[in-house]
């Protein structure tokens, strides 16, 4: 059995209430001792940075600290008791981000793919594997070109594997999701007494209510997304 065959059977399994490692143990025995779970957040708000976590484990990484879950799924007390718990348990570990600037630049694609690099870079490791949430791989996708790894000395990327809802089953990737949650938050709630109209310390620049009020009423700020259609709807919401 292949580890595909594996992915996609834990994949289609029961759905479990808590993530485990068992999709990172089948990998593992197919030879990808260092796996990275990546996952990203602030993809679909309208104001501040993509960001994009990643924790790496290897076969001497027990099980994920009680409580790891996908970042949406949990409170952000919850999420901030976890970071500590997780850096502790994981074998590496890393945020990056790519601006809003960066994403009217390149798009929100590239920026994801730079933001992901830029992760990548802060574990210190080459893994073997990445397992990405989702259906689509932004990180290696040849059409896509990272701006990092077009420096000489940038990151050497790793085969990805793409997993669709790997922050609900896969601990690695839920735990790369609390880390990017926690980081992008603390910096929307410190970006907001500069642009208290937004009021970002509840929102984190996702399409809240008084978010688009603020708006329509004062126009966008040097934080947002300004090829962005910013009047409209957004994919999401930040608890």
């Amino acid at each position: 059995m292949t580890a595909t065959t594996r992915v996609r059977r834990a994949a289609s399994g029961p759905r479990s209430t808590a993530p485990s490692l068992r999709v990172e143990r089948a990998l593992q025995r197919e030879g990808y001792a260092v796996l990275v779970g990546m996952d990203e957040v602030g993809r679909g708000a309208l104001a501040g940075p993509v960001t994009v976590g990643v924790v790496a484990i290897d076969a001497a990484c027990s099980t994920a600290p009680q409580g790891v879950r996908d970042s949406k799924l949990l409170a952000p007390a919850a999420r901030e008791r976890l970071v500590p718990r997780i850096r502790r348990w994981c074998l590496g570990h890393g945020v990056g981000h790519a601006s809003p600037a960066e994403i009217d630049d390149v798009g929100i694609m590239v920026a994801l793919r730079l933001a992901g690099e830029r992760a990548l870079v802060q574990l210190g490791l080459d893994p073997d594997l990445v397992l990405l949430d989702g259906n689509h791989d932004w990180l290696t996708d040849p059409s896509r070109v990272g701006l990092l790894g077009l420096l000489e000395g940038g990151p050497w990327t790793p085969p990805v594997r793409t997993m669709v809802k790997a922050d609900l089953r896969c601990s690695s990737v839920a735990a790369a999701s609390v880390l990017a949650k926690v980081e992008r938050d603390a910096m929307m709630v410190e970006l907001a007494p500069q642009h208290p109209a937004y009021r970002w310390e509840q929102n984190k620049g996702y399409a809240a209510p008084e978010h688009q009020e603020a708006l329509r009423d004062l126009g966008p700020s040097e934080h947002h997304r300004r090829s962005w259609r910013l009047g409209g709807t957004d994919e999401g919401s930040a608890p």
